[in-house]
């Protein structure tokens, strides 16, 4: 049974994917219905992490997109994740996915740091209880 992927990697995957295309977008000549969501290929991604394109769908939409989407000041609809942009379905509030990708891998580098020093105390108070039982 494939593990189901993170957050992290879901978001990273699209960053790294979908970059490019981000970038690229052309006002004269738009490739894409709208600058700021850039639609992607669910089932690419669900190949990629070995999963039903079902699986990264609905942690998009129905995961994601509920916590990340919001309303602006104005009242309008924000999706973080929507079905469909102009002529684009499946599309990513890119800039939107960036910050939230950002806050992602903080909140990982925080957590492998205190577990790595939690590993190294822990070694440390081994090392420190044998060598104490041989005096």
């Amino acid at each position: 049974m494939p593990r189901t992927p993170t957050d992290l990697q879901i978001l990273d995957r699209i960053y790294e994917r979908y970059y490019a295309a981000f970038t690229a977008f052309d006002e004269g000549k738009p490739q894409r219905s709208a600058r700021i969501y850039v639609p992607i290929d669910v089932a690419e991604l669900a190949t990629h992490f070995g999963v039903d394109a079902d699986i990264i769908f609905g942690r998009l939409y129905y995961h994601l997109e509920k916590k990340h989407g919001y309303k602006a000041s104005d009242g309008a609809d924000v999706p973080f994740f929507a079905l469909r942009v102009g002529g684009d379905a499946h599309c990513v509030n890119f800039p939107y996915l960036a910050s939230v990708l950002a806050d992602l891998r903080s909140g990982d580098r925080k957590y492998r740091l205190a577990t790595g020093m939690a590993v190294v105390s822990f070694v440390i108070s081994v090392f420190n209880f044998f060598v104490a039982r041989m005096r």
